[in-house]
């Protein structure tokens, strides 16, 4: 009677497309075991090919890294571009900043890449962070609109306001310590739409101090 064989132990056939596999190799890796874990040779022992395969698609870890994250910078200024737009500039800038807030909270690895880990240099890797660049042209232009001119000095100070605070809110919810303050769930459910109401005061404060007359 033959022995039947353990599928374990059966050779994995090689990934139709090696370089595409070997992306969502290094992002699974991340995600499971961190920054450090990733490196051409792991990937390559995941997928049950020679430690040079990937070496044929990637020349280094970094190359394969900045891949990873210039994906995920696409898909964040893809989510951004996807927000409901409105006529109004202020409104317009709360659905872009509910939009963020979403993108952090379903795609939590996607977010950390971006804006929580030590990133290969840009200035090897540009293709990384066009999409980087668009993103934060997007909330520029947002700004831009609300003050009713071109984007100037201004506009990229407040647009860095806005997302320090975005970005900031993404994290404290995401963070296990929030759970320990005891806050009451209408507390927690309020603070997304506390904050962006503050983002409105100060940005149309600043526009409203500007056009009032000299010595009022």
């Amino acid at each position: 009677m033959a022995k039947k064989t353990d599928a374990r132990a059966r050779p994995r056939k090689r990934p139709a497309d090696l370089r595409e596999a070997c992306v969502e190799e290094a992002l699974a890796i991340v995600g499971e075991s961190g920054l450090e874990a990733l490196s051409l040779r792991e990937v390559a022992r995941r997928l049950h090919v020679s430690h040079q395969a990937p070496y044929k698609h990637f020349q280094s870890r970094d190359h394969i890294l900045a891949e990873v994250v210039g994906r995920a910078f696409t898909g964040f200024a893809r989510h951004l571009d996807a927000r409901p737009r409105s006529a109004d500039p202020m409104e317009d800038l709360a659905q872009l900043g509910l939009a963020y807030l979403g993108f952090a909270r379903t795609h939590p690895l996607h977010y950390r890449l971006m804006f929580g880990t030590p990133l290969p240099d840009p200035g090897r890797h540009p293709e990384m962070m066009k999409q980087a660049r668009h993103a934060f042209a997007i909330l520029l232009y947002g700004v831009a609109r609300l003050h009713g001119r071109p984007a100037d000095t201004l506009s990229e100070l407040d647009a860095l306001f806005v997302w320090a605070s975005m970005h900031g809110l993404a994290g404290i919810l995401q963070s296990h310590a929030l759970h320990t303050l005891d806050l009451k769930d209408s507390v927690l459910g309020a603070a997304i739409p506390h904050a962006l109401l503050k983002i409105r005061f100060a940005l149309d404060g600043d526009e409203r101090a500007k056009q009032a007359p000299a010595g009022r």
